[in-house]
């Protein structure tokens, strides 16, 4: 078990069955927002009666060049997007409890129970499959060009220029251009500059 404190703690009531995406979103990119596309489109024409939930991991992570937005931040940026896209989803944070074997049954008490996991993550399907959920596996669009630590080292590369313009011409080829302009107009990026780390290789 892990000694980062549990925090938000579970809800009183877990949301009933739903379709479910995880990821940690730091920040959120355009592979991401094709992964919730197209979970939202399965999820229309297979399994209507479901809502569809966003698991947000590693709320309770401290900040790092790894995890420089919190859960707070990283919640406005998805919920910029959907409000752009008019995709129905309850953003969920999950935080970590670096206990892989454990990991479905904590997860469970944020997103609920019985669902379908909707994933591009041959682990996080394994760990569901295991734990007798129904998992359908999506393709994370140019998973290359839009793996989380490349997008943070163009975003840290990015945090001390002061042309709005060039910020969002860059940063749009791997992040939607909503969420661009949220995390200037909101000062998500400048601290970047200041964490004193490296771009690297993990998701």
């Amino acid at each position: 078990m892990t000694d980062l404190p549990i925090s938000p703690p579970p809800p009183e009531q877990a949301p009933a069955p739903c379709v479910v995406v995880i990821g940690r979103f730091q920040p959120f990119h355009r592979g991401h927002a094709s992964l919730i596309e197209s979970a939202e489109s399965w999820r229309s024409e297979n399994a209507s009666e479901m809502g569809l939930i966003i698991g947000l991991g590693s709320s309770n992570r401290p900040e790092s060049m790894q995890n420089p937005w919190s859960q707070e931040e990283r919640s406005s940026m998805i919920r910029a997007w959907l409000s752009a896209t008019g995709i129905p989803a309850e953003i969920v944070p999950i935080p970590d409890i670096e206990d892989p074997p454990n990991w479905v049954s904590h997860a469970e008490k944020y997103h609920g129970e019985g669902g379908h996991l909707f994933t591009s993550d041959m682990e996080s399907a394994q760990l569901y499959e295991s734990s007798g959920w129904r998992v359908v596996m999506g393709e994370l669009e140019n998973r290359n060009t839009f793996e989380g630590w490349r997008v943070r080292a163009t975003a840290q590369m990015m945090s001390t220029v002061d042309d709005p313009d060039a910020v969002m011409e860059v940063l749009s080829t791997s992040v939607p251009e909503v969420v661009v302009s949220h995390m200037v107009e909101n000062g998500m990026l400048r601290r970047l500059a200041f964490l004193g780390e490296g771009g690297e290789p993990v998701g």
